[in-house]
């Protein structure tokens, strides 16, 4: 019995973070053991220097739009981090993707492989400033999970791009309740860089354009709430923001996550939305413009609604095993232009079965499914189209030191 409990007990602390105090950069780590205390035996003697490398991979099989199949070896993330207390109140936190360019932008002079560059400050046990690259505060679960760990996002949570540089303020009047107020910017490029030379958003119904003017101040500004309920068997992660894009268009933001934390099973319900005065994602105007609306040049759809749910059960069925299964529903809207309402709508499924062969580490070995469906409004002259994925393979979060 006493077995089986610490099992559990150990799938939980791997499979999901706390609702408290992560902010979306997976950092629940466990009880589990460095490689140099249990291959050199080194004991640490303080919490100032702590690495750790993040690597995925898997022989996957796929079938593409046309329903042509194909195998292959893939390495889907390698990431090392470095983080520790320096003080017991200061802390710092790096981490580097080697499987991304390291080219520096334009807005930040930051790498987009830089995901986290930060130091921290702990005034008190209520109250910490953060600053450097940072993870935006969005709330949601999926959101907050380790990389690592996710087989496929939602397309909405898969198109976001989140580490910024800025400031991020945390408050905590109780030990069950935080709040945050994160303050970055919008974009790791300049303008230029992102929407290109010249751009033009399509206005109103769709008929017309206008030329895009570079924001004074593109910044993003975001309120986040993280609670914890009956003895954290339910979590809460919600957050609004407001993100400025060009002048006078803004994307605002809206994170609704809600979590059920139980021994042995936990299961989480998010709801995100997206209502950009400019296409952010550019989900849409990828699909539609200028094909579409009939513009050809460098054009950006203007109104843009996202939707999506999703919802995700982890399951302890036995010792050392977990069952994974994960949804998620979106919709795509263009409000202003009627035969572009409601033009775009994706099923997202996933299954997976997992076992960790060792309780020191954590290390997983999994046979997954992903499978997307994409469907389209009849008129606006895209096809509908599948692609499905099995996976056989490894995480591991590697904790050198």
């Amino acid at each position: 019995m006493k077995k089986n409990l610490l099992c559990a007990c150990l799938l939980a602390l791997s499979l999901g973070a706390e609702a408290q105090d992560n902010h979306g950069y997976g950092a629940d780590d466990g009880q589990f053991k460095s490689l140099a205390e249990e291959v050199a035996g080194l004991k640490k003697h303080n919490d100032m220097f702590n690495v750790y490398i993040n690597y995925a991979a898997s022989v996957q099989a796929k079938s593409d739009a046309d329903h042509k199949w194909g195998t292959a070896f893939a390495n889907r993330l390698l990431r090392l981090e470095i983080k520790g207390n320096l003080t017991d109140r200061l802390y710092y936190r790096l981490r580097h993707r080697l499987d991304k360019s390291n080219e520096a932008k334009g807005e930040d002079n930051f790498a987009k492989a830089t995901d986290i560059m930060m130091i921290g400050y702990r005034f008190s046990d209520k109250f910490k400033l953060e600053g450097g690259k940072l993870c935006q505060t969005w709330g949601g679960f999926e959101y907050d999970e380790n990389p690592l760990h996710i087989y496929e996002f939602s397309e909405l949570a898969g198109a976001l791009d989140i580490y910024m540089a800025g400031v991020i303020a945390t408050c905590r009047p109780v030990p069950s309740q935080e709040l945050a107020l994160g303050v970055t910017n919008s974009h790791n490029e300049k303008f230029n860089e992102v929407y290109g030379d010249n751009p033009m958003a399509v206005e109103a119904d769709g008929t017309h354009t206008r030329a895009l003017e570079k924001s004074h101040n593109p910044l993003t500004y975001i309120v986040n709430w993280n609670g914890s309920f009956l003895h954290d068997r339910l979590q809460t992660r919600w957050s609004w923001g407001l993100q400025g894009e060009a002048r006078h268009k803004y994307s605002r933001m809206v994170f609704l996550g809600q979590k059920l934390n139980l021994d042995r099973i936990q299961w989480y319900f998010d709801y995100m939305g997206e209502f950009d005065g400019l296409d952010r994602l550019g989900i849409a105007t990828g699909d539609v413009a200028p094909s579409v609306t009939g513009f050809s040049g460098r054009v950006w759809l203007s109104d843009v609604h996202y939707n999506s749910f999703v919802t995700k059960l982890n399951w302890q069925f036995a010792p050392q095993w977990n069952l994974m299964l994960k949804g998620a529903s979106e919709q795509v809207s263009v409000k202003k232009t009627e035969r572009l309402k409601d033009f775009r709508k994706s099923y997202s499924y996933i299954g997976s079965v997992e076992y960790y062969p060792v309780k020191s580490q954590d290390l997983r070995f999994f046979l997954a499914y992903i499978g997307r469906k994409v469907t389209y409004k009849e008129g606006v002259g895209l096809d509908r189209y599948n692609t499905n994925r099995i996976e056989l393979g490894f995480m591991y979060r590697i904790k050198a030191y």
